[in-house]
């Protein structure tokens, strides 16, 4: 008799659930139809486990990565102020060299040769130690075609033969670069 209630009792449970399964059914039925969904699967915590150290490897990656761009962006950033650590020094030197060059022209025309080759010796020193810290002359000269990218047009003129029309005319003033960069456009005048 006890196996009989036993199975009797284990049917009445099978029915219960049964019927309780099918509410669990009908409740997800209907609330997937409104757009909801019911999520009743559990995790078993291995497989939590596994899934919470991919996420930590993937934060883990990430972050490494962005240190690593970090880090080329300031060498790069630092071998650039290297570069041109010194353009406010050299800046303020070019009105010097500007003024070199303006006294051997007029010591020239005084016809006083110890005193022309004084100049000039101070004048190639000033230049061979500009250049030493990566000043280099920008070479522009009358007769080239005249590209903004690379001077400075103060005027224009009429030409003064037709084949000087939009071209350069005569240079003003130099210019200079400190490496790749131009610290000073040549000023230029051009043919119209």
């Amino acid at each position: 008799m006890k196996i009989k209630n036993i199975f009797k009792s284990k049917n009445t449970m099978n029915a219960e659930n049964q019927d309780k399964e099918q509410e669990i059914d009908d409740a997800t039925l209907e609330a997937n139809a409104n757009g909801e969904q019911l999520i009743v699967e559990e995790l078993s915590v291995e497989e939590q486990l596994n899934q919470d150290l991919a996420a930590e490897k993937d934060k883990f990656i990430r972050l490494f990565a962005e240190f690593e761009n970090y880090k080329r962006r300031t060498a790069k950033e630092r071998i650039d102020l290297f570069k041109t650590a010194n353009q406010e020094v050299l800046l303020a030197l070019l009105p010097v060299l500007d003024d070199f060059d303006r006294a051997q022209v007029e010591i020239s025309k005084s016809g006083d040769e110890n005193l022309l080759k004084g100049v000039e010796l101070i004048h190639e020193k000033l230049k061979t130690t500009l250049a030493s810290k990566g000043l280099e002359g920008v070479e522009v000269k009358a007769g080239d075609s005249f590209d903004p990218d690379f001077a400075e047009a103060i005027t224009q003129i009429p030409a003064p033969s037709a084949d000087l029309k939009g071209k350069i005319v005569d240079v003003v003033e130099k210019g200079y670069k400190l490496g790749d960069k131009i610290i000073r456009f040549p000023k230029v005048v051009i043919g119209q």
